[in-house]
């Protein structure tokens, strides 16, 4: 038995008394490879882990920073949503919805911009995940309906980049009945013969899915990103079955048929030009049968 016991003291910070000189918030752990990044390189990278390519969400704004070039013009602004049907939950919607607002500085889940993407004037709707989930609601849908109105009257290609959790129950059936206002608008566009490129990000779910993002001319998705219309949980417990791995990403749905690119987010910009060029393009003046130029010929 020791004749004495030895109290250990922690041991005193140096910085204890004095405040850090390291403002909070310059890094962020990328949460696939646990790499500490600067937030400038990361912003300056689009949100795109350095290291292993994890895709970080972004909001509207920065979306359409990402596509278009320079200076944009948004459009419809000031619509939102009245709380058509009173809802209440935990708490009543029209409180939720005033929160909200405040906290991101929108006024509902989709940004409707028209500007130049690599010099091809385009209309762009951008759903904003930190809106109540990128949720579609009436004036989601209600946006989204005028974008394509827009392109209409213009002569524009559409760009929709989906980022959402589904329709919104806080206005039921309303929410819904955006899914066939938005797919009827987008025949008016093909009837047109006008592109739209659905662009498809972590998560696309619900009704979204169901609609308007899986029926562009061109589906393109960014890699790892959550696509479906139930959760794979929901799904698991519906059939009792274990889901194979990487089910509903990205990767699974385009070995399946359901996409048609997975993109990097740093190359989508060039990939969507590379397309609406494409698309775009004058058909080629067919050549005459020689048999049939030379009857066609008057005589010398």
């Amino acid at each position: 038995m020791a004749w004495f016991k030895k109290t250990r003291k922690p041991m005193a910070s140096s910085t204890a008394d004095k405040p850090s000189r390291v403002p909070e918030g310059l890094w962020v752990k990328c949460p696939d490879c646990a790499q500490l990044i600067y937030n400038k390189d990361l912003e300056k990278n689009l949100s795109v882990c350095p290291k292993c390519a994890h895709h970080f969400r972004i909001s509207a704004a920065e979306r359409l920073r990402a596509l278009l070039d320079g200076a944009w013009t948004e459009h419809f602004a000031d619509l939102s949503s009245n709380d058509p049907l009173r809802f209440t939950d935990t708490k009543p919607y029209r409180d939720r919805l005033r929160t909200t607002r405040k906290n991101t500085g929108v006024n509902d889940a989709v940004l409707i911009a028209t500007g130049r993407l690599e010099g091809i004037e385009v209309v762009v709707a951008a759903m904003e995940y930190s809106f109540i989930g990128g949720s579609m609601g009436v004036v989601v849908g209600e946006k989204i309906t005028r974008a394509i109105e827009i392109a209409l009257d213009r002569n524009l290609p559409v760009i929709i980049v989906s980022c959402s959790g589904g329709a919104r129950m806080m206005e039921g059936v309303l929410s819904l009945m955006q899914m066939a206002k938005v797919s009827a608008a987008l025949a008016r566009l093909d009837r047109a013969r006008l592109p739209f490129i659905s662009v498809l990000t972590d998560p696309t779910t619900g009704g979204v899915t169901a609609s308007f993002a899986m029926l562009g001319d061109l589906n393109i998705a960014e890699p790892k990103a959550l696509i479906g219309f139930a959760g794979p949980r929901v799904i698991e417990q519906t059939i009792r079955q274990k889901l194979p791995a990487g089910f509903q990403r990205s990767e699974f749905l385009i070995e399946h048929g359901m996409l048609d690119l997975v993109v990097d987010r740093r190359d989508m910009k060039a990939a969507i030009a590379r397309a609406l060029r494409f698309m775009r393009a004058e058909p080629a003046p067919v050549e005459q049968p020689l048999a049939a130029a030379a009857a066609a010929t008057p005589d010398a």
